[in-house]
């Protein structure tokens, strides 16, 4: 794919697998906090729960939306480049898929909530919103799930690659025994 030779290869796919675990970790951040309020939140009342949802949660979509899709991008990256890795790159396929359901179950759960609940007020509030409270939590408890997925496949790749490189710097060391 690339003209500079293996080395050159190695060192960018080494660079995104970097870059990818950091990315996902702070992709996990995001639903995880969800995912920790989630038996609080079910005790609110429907007007405290409305409030939070319209004023707590105010631009978390622009700062946890891009770094979801760069998950994405990282673990396809590093699918389309180690096509000889077979072990790493099922993995990673693994990675893009979790990445891939966690933007999907946004969508079918989270925003379809957020755009009905923008036009609510306390006394607008249908008599079955715990049905979208429920619909939003799950979609958040979902990609949850799919991101600690996904970062424990980048961070087991991440690991093996470390462990290959340095039983490959241990036998080129030879050892003298002494009588």
């Amino acid at each position: 794919m690339f003209s500079t030779g293996a080395g050159g290869e190695e060192d960018r796919v080494k660079a995104i697998r970097n870059i990818a675990l950091v990315v996902a970790f702070l992709a996990t951040l995001g639903p995880i906090a969800h995912l920790l309020e989630l038996p609080s939140k079910l005790t609110l009342d429907g007007a405290l729960w409305l409030s939070i949802q319209q004023n707590l949660y105010r631009g978390w979509g622009t700062l946890f939306g891009p770094v979801e899709i760069a998950a994405l991008l990282c673990s396809l990256a590093l699918f389309l480049w180690t096509k000889g890795d077979r072990g790493h790159r099922n993995g990673y396929l693994i990675a893009v898929v979790c990445y891939l359901s966690m933007i999907a179950y946004f969508f079918l759960f989270n925003d379809v909530v957020n755009q009905a609940l923008n036009h609510w007020t306390a006394a607008t509030l249908p008599h079955d919103w715990t049905r979208y409270r429920l619909k939003w939590e799950t979609g958040h408890a979902l990609a949850a799930l799919f991101s600690v997925v996904a970062f424990v496949v980048l961070l087991q790749a991440y690991i093996r690659e470390a462990l290959m490189q340095h039983a490959g710097q241990n036998s080129n060391v030879q050892f003298v025994r002494s009588s």
